[in-house]
């Protein structure tokens, strides 16, 4: 008779999708989070066309969460060298360096983007893409993040933002910061829509 072994416990810890990784993360800090689902597939790929990659340069990427819109730049022709990302969940860095080989990922504070990436990037950039939860920030905040994007980026490269809410989650100011708004993403969950700012050139 031959004598089977007993069977050992396997402990197997399910992976947790994209949606349950957000949704954890936003109650563990929404006002980092932001949002409770990662962006869908059509808003990361808006997002994504505001950006030219014949454009010589690096991308700024602020907030990238679980990696939608880093997926859609590749997708547009971006090589992954190009691609500066600042994510503040440590977490979220892991798993973005795991999935894109080549990114350089940095936790950090995307409000310190100046102090973090100046002597980072080896060129200006061909501009910023941002997921970030804006509002939860105020005004004068929100305009010196955007600056110091543009401060860190060749003339007239966008600052790209997504949104839910109606209004510019970036003050405009004339003269000075200008935007323009895409059709609403309906695709997306919740429909959103994408603001491309803009310094004007002097």
């Amino acid at each position: 008779m031959l004598h089977t072994p007993p069977r050992r416990e396997v402990s197997v810890k399910p992976r947790l999708n994209d949606e349950m990784r957000f949704l954890q993360s936003w109650f563990q800090n929404p006002l980092k989070t932001g949002a409770v689902s990662p962006s869908g597939r059509a808003l990361a790929k808006m997002m994504a066309s505001y950006l030219d990659p014949a454009i010589d340069g690096p991308v700024i990427e602020l907030g990238p969460g679980t990696g939608p819109v880093t997926r859609a730049l590749i997708a547009r022709g971006f090589a992954p060298e190009r691609l500066f990302l600042i994510e503040y969940n440590p977490e979220f860095c892991a798993l973005l360096r795991k999935r894109h080989p080549g990114v350089t990922v940095i936790q950090g504070d995307a409000y310190a983007m100046y102090e973090i990436l100046k002597d980072r990037l080896d060129a200006p950039a061909v501009g910023t893409i941002s997921s970030l939860p804006l509002f939860t920030k105020p005004p004068q905040e929100r305009d010196r993040m955007v600056n110091e994007a543009f401060d860190l980026s060749r003339p007239g490269a966008p600052f790209v933002q997504f949104t839910y809410a109606v209004v510019s989650p970036v003050p405009l100011k004339p003269g000075e910061i200008h935007g323009e708004r895409s059709p609403r993403v309906w695709r997306n969950l919740p429909p959103a829509r994408v603001w491309a700012y803009r310094r004007p050139s002097a």
